[in-house]
């Protein structure tokens, strides 16, 4: 019992001081539970896929929802609302939840590549040395498609983001016929942004997958 308070309070003590931004406290903390900076990355990584795909399902949701005015011919408007308002506010935290997993994986990543940088100037051994080298240069080309698939695909969710916030107020202002049929003609447009997100969080998920299988 005793030692998994003390696990716990060590977790907790991790979220704090990364909280704080405190590098290398936080890495300090981590390397006395075992675990390196390639091990955090591999996990942050993990974590960053995980919510990029929950975010692909949460804008799929939210499409779907806007699709249903096709289908409106009379109801409960306010209902309508207040389940599209919801989709929105769920895309909405999720997207802030993709960045700040992303901005973790970027910060981590640098750091790691820093050590790994100066670690292979400690060598002495010139062998050694050189395979180290092209380990770090292989693993950073593989990081460089991930980031720039993760970042690509986090720059599409804001103007989605964007586009549902004016559905949604645009519906709280105005829950009536024509308030549906103003929306009826903007669907098409929002449905190409939201397609093309989706193709770009699935193309960063599958260089997650690409990066985590080689990753040591």
């Amino acid at each position: 019992m005793i030692r998994r308070f003390q696990f716990v309070f060590s977790i907790l003590s991790v979220a704090f001081v990364f909280a704080l931004g405190c590098q290398t406290t936080y890495y300090a903390v981590w390397e006395k539970l075992g675990k390196e900076k390639r091990h955090l990355l591999k996990s942050n990584v993990e974590k960053a896929r995980t919510e990029q795909q929950k975010a692909s399902e949460e804008f799929k949701d939210a499409l779907t929802r806007i699709k249903e005015i096709y289908g409106f011919k009379g109801g409960d408007l306010e209902k309508f609302y207040n389940k599209l308002n919801d989709d929105y506010e769920s895309c909405e935290k999720r997207a802030e939840s993709v960045t700040d997993k992303i901005e973790k994986v970027e910060q981590i990543a640098s750091d790691l590549f820093k050590e790994w940088k100066n670690e292979i100037d400690e060598m002495n051994n010139e062998t050694f040395k050189a395979k180290s080298r092209r380990s770090l240069k292989d693993t950073m080309d593989r990081y460089a498609r991930l980031n720039v698939a993760m970042t690509q695909a986090q720059s599409r969710m804001e103007p989605v983001l964007k586009r549902l916030r004016d559905y949604v107020l645009y519906l709280k202002h105005n829950l009536n016929a024509q308030a549906i049929g103003a929306l009826k003609g903007e669907v098409g447009n929002i449905e190409i942004e939201v397609d093309t997100l989706i193709t770009d969080m699935s193309r960063s998920i599958q260089e997650a997958n690409d990066f985590l299988k080689n990753f040591e």
